[in-house]
C-alpha cells in the first residue's frame, strides 16, 4: 500500500502502518480459510439436502464455522480502530489541509438535514458512525477514517489507495453501451468520500459534476479531496430517494456500491428518483457488488448470511435476490441492461467488458442500466 496517494489521505506512522498491514494480511488469510469452508458447506448441503437457513444452522453447529465468522467480525473491528486512532493523531492536520483556498468545486452541508434510518441508526460495515456522523462545522473525521479504512477493507483490490475501481467499472459500462457518450451534468448517488466521482470527473472534464451523501463530515472530507487531485466536482448533503434536483437535469446519474446498503423500499424510491432528474435520453448505470443468490450456489446464502448478521450489511439479502431489471423497467426505464462489466484500471469507450456471466469479485462488477 502507498502512503501519500494524495495529501488527504491519512498518514499512518511506521507503527500504525504495520499493525494496518497484519489486519489486512489477516483478513486474506481468513479469504483463504472461507474457501476451505466454501468447499465444506457444499459438501454437507449436498450431503443433507439442506439449503438457506436450515444450512446456516447447520454451519454455525461447527465450532471451526463458528470461529472463522467471529474471526472476521474480530477483523473488521481491528480495522476501523487501528485507522480512528491513527486519524485522531493527526485530524488537526488534515482539518488544515481540507482549508481550500480557491476551489474549483464546493460543498453544501444542511445543518437540519435528517439521515434516513436505514443508514443513520446503522454502523454499517461496523464502521463506528456509520456514514452519517458529523460533529460539525469543520468536521472531516469520518470522511478520513472511511477513505484509509475502505482501501484497507478492500485489501487493494478496488483500485489500490484511491479505491477509485468502481468508477472506472461504471464508466466502463457507460462506454460499453455509448462510446461517443459525453454528459453535461452527471450525479453521483450516495458519492461517500468521492472515490468513484473523480475518475468520472476525469473522463468528462467539461461537464458539471455532483455527488450526494448523507454524512457532512465525509463530503467534507469528499471536497478537500477532490480538490488536491484537480477534480472539480460540487458535493451536496441529500438523500438519494428526494434529491431535490429539479425534472430532466441529468445526463447521466448513477451508483457505485450504493443499492445494497439501503432498504428494499429505498432502491426503488432511488431507481424513481434516477427517473425523474434525468433528461429524456439520459443514462441511469447502478454499479453493485457481483455477489447474486440466484445461481444455484448454497454458499452465497451463507455469504450474505453473514454480511446481514455479523457485518451490518442489513440489507444483503434483498441486495442479492432483487430482481433489478424488472425493477427497473417498471420505473420506466427502456434499453435495460443487466449483467457484469469486467473490471479495468482505465475504461476504453466501446469496450466488450459486458457479460451476462460473473467473473467473480473484484475481476467485475453486477450492473444495470437503462436509457429515460
Amino acid at each position: 500500500m502507498i502512503s501519500s496517494i494524495h495529501p488527504m489521505m491519512p498518514e499512518p506512522s511506521h507503527d500504525e502502518r504495520a499493525a494496518q498491514y497484519f489486519i489486512r494480511d489477516f483478513k486474506m488469510q481468513l479469504l483463504e480459510i472461507g474457501a476451505i469452508e466454501r468447499s465444506i458447506a457444499q459438501t454437507v448441503a449436498a450431503a443433507t439436502g439442506d439449503e438457506g437457513l436450515a444450512l446456516q444452522d447447520r454451519m454455525m453447529a461447527d465450532d471451526v464455522y463458528r470461529s472463522w465468522t467471529s474471526l472476521r467480525r474480530l477483523s473488521q473491528e481491528m480495522l476501523w480502530q487501528r485507522i480512528a486512532e491513527s486519524v485522531d493523531r493527526q485530524l488537526p492536520e488534515l482539518t488544515a489541509r481540507a482549508q481550500i483556498a480557491e476551489p474549483k468545486g464546493s460543498v453544501v452541508v444542511d445543518p437540519d438535514f435528517t439521515a434516513p434510518a436505514y443508514l443513520a441508526d446503522v454502523d454499517v460495515h461496523l464502521m463506528p458512525g456509520g456514514y452519517a456522523s458529523d460533529r460539525g462545522d469543520d468536521d472531516i473525521r469520518q470522511g478520513a477514517i472511511m477513505d484509509r479504512g475502505g482501501a484497507v477493507y478492500l485489501l487493494g483490490r478496488n483500485g489500490g489507495l484511491m479505491n477509485d475501481g468502481r468508477g472506472h467499472a461504471a464508466m466502463s459500462h457507460v462506454f460499453h453501451r455509448a462510446p461517443d457518450f459525453a454528459p453535461a451534468r452527471t450525479l453521483d448517488m450516495g458519492c461517500g468520500v468521492g472515490a468513484s466521482t473523480v475518475p468520472v470527473a476525469a473522463y468528462f472534464p467539461e461537464a458539471q459534476h455532483i455527488g450526494i451523501d448523507v454524512g457532512g463530515a465525509i463530503l467534507r472530507y469528499a471536497h478537500a479531496r477532490a480538490e488536491h487531485v484537480g477534480a472539480a466536482i460540487d458535493f451536496v448533503q441529500a438523500d438519494a430517494e428526494a434529491t431535490g434536483f429539479p425534472d430532466d437535469h441529468f445526463d447521466l446519474v448513477y451508483t457505485c456500491a450504493v443499492l445494497h446498503e439501503t432498504s428494499h423500499e429505498a432502491v426503488a424510491a432511488i431507481v424513481a428518483e434516477a427517473h425523474r432528474i434525468l433528461r429524456p435520453g439520459g443514462l441511469m448505470v447502478h454499479l453493485e457488488v457481483p455477489a447474486r443468490q440466484d445461481d444455484g450456489d448454497p454458499w452465497s446464502y451463507l455469504s450474505a448470511a453473514f454480511e446481514s448478521l455479523y457485518n451490518n450489511e442489513n440489507w444483503w439479502h434483498g441486495a442479492t435476490t432483487i430482481d433489478h431489471g424488472a425493477l427497473v423497467e417498471a420505473a420506466g426505464f427502456r434499453d435495460v441492461m443487466v449483467g457484469y462489466q469486467l473490471s479495468t484500471p482505465a475504461a476504453q469507450r466501446g469496450n466488450d467488458g459486458f457479460s451476462k456471466v460473473s467473473s467473480g469479485a473484484f475481476a467485475c462488477w453486477f450492473v444495470v442500466s437503462g436509457v429515460k
